[in-house]
């Protein structure tokens, strides 16, 4: 019983901490962006080095008369996302007196 008490209650707090967060600036998404994008690209390459090596193992072990595994497509090179132009903030008016 405690553990479903103290789990619903980290549950709460947790919700509520999320809550209070700011929406990210637009230097945060720009970087959060590029982070997905670098993130995307490494899964490419790591299927291209894993269809490199099951193509390794199927040579070594081929059997005569079977075809050859069909040749792996090599991922092109990492593009970043766009940047957005990020707008000066405008100047703040004077102080009326």
């Amino acid at each position: 019983m405690k553990r479903w008490l103290v789990s619903i209650a980290c549950l709460f707090g947790s919700s509520v901490a999320l809550a209070a967060l700011p929406p990210p600036t637009p230097q945060q998404a720009e970087a959060a962006a590029l982070a997905r994008a670098k993130t995307a690209y490494a899964g490419t390459v790591a299927n291209f080095q894993l269809c490199q090596s099951i193509n390794a193992v199927a040579v070594k072990y081929k059997t005569a008369g079977t075809p050859d595994p069909a040749p792996c497509a090599a991922p092109p090179p990492f593009v970043p996302p766009p940047t957005a132009a990020v707008a000066p903030a405008p100047a703040a008016a004077p102080a009326k007196k």
